[in-house]
């Protein structure tokens, strides 16, 4: 199974506070009104779409999403976040399809089924994320769009992601992050293009933690977001 038990337990840990606007979570909440509008920019809106999170934590983008229209199945294999995701959105009112299963085996099981699949801020905590890249590509109709967040792996990104974020500022609980698993976007554009995405964007995330503000910029030296699209005949 391409899973890593000790950052399950790491987030399972964390269950009770994915929806603490001003706990450990709180720079997520921060930014996910800016990758919401990637999302629905790059798929010229989600009204109606049926949508897929990856590694979707407590549901923070899944409700995003719900509440522009789509239809959203997200999942996770930290069973204590799924079990507060589920929670949450009944309390908001939101009908979410949140189950707690591996990406490869919804693609095993549905494949070609989704109109829209996201998967952000989690190929960094996966032992194999070419496996989860793939995974999202077949689970994509012909067509479909598929949008990941990652961190670049440099000297860069570490001081900020690391040193910065989780030492100094304390904007993520330490231990969030091993540098090892870092991304570098050349690398995660190979994933894609063996995987049969085209890419159609990559944008740097620029967050700002003394005015608490985030926004897209060119430079994709530390976070970073990409849209890539299926190719109607790739398999």
């Amino acid at each position: 199974m391409n899973v890593d038990s000790a950052e399950i337990s790491k987030f399972d840990q964390l269950a009770d506070a994915w929806w603490d606007p001003r706990g450990p979570f709180r720079t997520l909440h921060e930014i996910n009104p800016l990758r919401l509008q990637f999302i629905a920019d790059g798929t010229a809106g989600l009204e109606g779409k049926r949508v897929l999170d990856v590694g979707t934590g407590g549901g923070i983008l899944a409700e995003a999403m719900a509440r522009r229209g789509a239809i959203v199945t997200a999942i996770d294999l930290a069973g204590d976040g799924i079990a507060a995701a589920r929670s949450h959105a009944e309390a908001m009112g939101l009908a979410i399809d949140y189950r707690q299963m591996a990406v490869e085996d919804l693609a095993a099981q549905t494949p070609a089924a989704y109109d829209v699949v996201t998967a952000l801020e989690m190929l960094e905590h996966v032992p194999d994320p070419a496996a989860i890249v793939s995974a999202c590509a077949r689970l994509l109709r012909p067509g479909g769009d598929a949008f990941f967040a990652t961190l670049n792996r440099n000297p860069k990104s570490y001081l900020f992601a690391i040193v910065g974020a989780e030492y100094l500022l304390g904007l993520l609980p330490r231990g969030t992050h091993d540098y090892q698993k870092f991304i570098r976007p050349s690398e995660l554009l190979d994933m894609t293009r063996v995987a049969g995405l085209q890419t159609m964007a990559l944008k740097g995330l620029h967050y700002d933690p003394i005015r608490h503000e985030a926004r897209l910029v060119d430079d994709v030296s530390v976070n970073y977001l990409g849209h890539f699209r299926k190719t109607a005949v790739h398999a």
